[in-house]
């Protein structure tokens, strides 16, 4: 079977990666879908401003908190939460364009967002990635060298709240070596997509052919 009949057999899967900040969500599922066929990682919208060397439309959708506020206002988001003073938001319209083309989605969403999903009653699979400890956390924060004393201190704040969400999710991976963790990831993909309800299309196509073959026993060719 193609890609294409592959996707085309079933609706796609939605996961949910969450971890405090500093984790490095964002780099695992980056590497994720390069080494998984037919996952895709959602692109979030935000107000906040792009970085240097981020470009809209790929590494975000960055628009004006006014647009922001409207889409809120609209509907048009999945999810959407206020993380450290600006808005990230999963766009609805995007997200069910891809699950019915038979892709599988990775929303790379906070706690805040991954509550809404849940609450929504929206079918997904949800992973918390977890760092080694706290104190191997706010090294990575402080390597990053781009938040203040400040930011960085409330950063651990809030993944001290975060972490207790843990057991909201179906999966924990600790992102201890980043191969490791994303080849346990990927076991995570295959698995989910190895179970019943997701290969129902597939099976009831390969029984149908046992059936033919049943029924045309002993019939002359």
């Amino acid at each position: 079977m193609s890609n294409d009949e592959a996707r085309s057999s079933r609706a796609g899967l939605l996961f949910i990666v969450s971890a405090p900040s500093g984790t490095g969500k964002t780099t695992l599922v980056e590497r994720l879908v390069q080494v998984v066929s037919n996952l895709t990682m959602s692109r979030s919208y935000t107000s906040r401003p792009a970085r240097p060397g981020e470009q809209s439309g790929v590494d975000y959708n960055f628009i004006s908190r006014e647009d922001f506020e409207a889409m809120v206002r609209q509907g048009a988001f999945l999810e959407w939460a206020d993380v450290f003073g600006h808005f990230y938001g999963t766009s609805k319209a995007d997200t069910d364009a891809l699950l019915g083309e038979g892709r599988d989605v990775v929303l790379v969403i906070d706690v805040q967002g991954a509550r809404q999903v849940r609450n929504r009653g929206i079918p997904n699979v949800g992973v918390f990635v977890l760092p080694p400890s706290a104190a191997i956390l706010e090294q990575r924060l402080r390597g990053r060298s781009k938040d203040s004393e400040d930011q960085i201190r409330r950063r651990l704040q809030v993944a001290c709240r975060e972490v207790d969400e843990y057991s909201q999710y179906d999966y924990v991976v600790i992102n201890d070596e980043l191969d490791g963790a994303v080849e346990r990831l990927a076991s995570i993909v295959w698995a989910e997509r190895s179970r019943v309800d997701s290969t129902r299309p597939d099976a009831e196509r390969i029984i149908r052919t046992f059936r033919h073959a049943e029924s045309t026993k002993g019939k002359p060719v």
